[in-house]
């Protein structure tokens, strides 16, 4: 089990949401910069980085600060939030963006996407399956699509990409445990996907749980920045 551990960022600060509501939100840090690096210190490999208002509005807001960290801290970097076109992924491959996590546009540019797979490498690619009652929510989860979150993986399954990270919004930002049942059926439909879970984890034991269900990999957000987790313990899964 490797932990991911999360910073997502509104108006260059570090925030949570609570069910992907923007009116909900808390700061937790005033520099983007420094919390990966705080991260980069307890050893961490990676990083999942979101930029809520680049998902919210449609465009990338943060590639400024991308590339300050791609530029002087050594550590993996998998980002969404704002990818609207082929040329915002080219953009945050040319910056070193590690994996481009793509959301709203695997729905709504589908062709687009598959297309630019002959020149970009699907591995580079997670597909965000973001989910409101097993149907992908787009456009900051402020939207619910007439998809499931199966046919979906299936569709990219067979397009070559084998990354997915899988959100349940009820869930989110409530450290009420992640959706063990969900990753489950999802692993029994396609045990060969890279599934990454996401939202809800609240203790090492949620980590523990995730990871007898078969779970290669989870992000953790919340429950680090409110102190249910501490990453010295994080950092056995890093």
């Amino acid at each position: 089990m490797l932990a991911i551990p999360a910073i997502d960022i509104l108006d260059n600060k570090v925030v949570r949401l609570i069910k992907g509501d923007y009116n909900q939100k808390k700061i937790y840090a005033e520099s983007v910069i420094e919390q990966a690096n705080t991260f980069y210190s307890f050893g961490f490999k990676r990083i999942h980085i979101v930029d809520l208002g680049g998902s919210r509005d449609g465009r990338i807001n943060v590639l400024e600060s991308l590339s300050e960290i791609k530029n002087k801290i050594d550590i993996e970097i998998e980002f969404g939030g704002g990818i609207r076109s082929i040329d915002d992924i080219q953009n945050l491959i040319e910056i070193g963006i590690d994996q481009i996590i793509v959301g709203s546009f695997s729905v709504s540019s589908k062709e687009d996407l598959v297309e630019s797979f002959q020149t970009i490498d699907p591995s580079k690619i997670i597909i965000a399956a973001d989910v409101k009652e097993e149907m992908i929510a787009i456009k900051g989860w402020t939207e619910k699509s007439s998809i499931s979150l199966f046919e979906h993986i299936q569709f990219y399954s067979e397009c070559g990409v084998n990354s997915f990270l899988c959100t349940d919004i009820a869930k989110d930002g409530l450290l009420m445990g992640p959706s063990i049942n969900l990753y489950k059926n999802v692993l029994a439909k396609f045990p060969n996907i890279d599934l990454i879970a996401s939202g809800g984890v609240s203790s090492m034991n949620d980590l523990h749980e995730l990871e007898r269900a078969n779970c290669k990999k989870a992000i953790v957000g919340k429950a680090i920045y409110e102190n249910k987790i501490t990453l010295k313990e994080l950092s056995k899964f890093a």
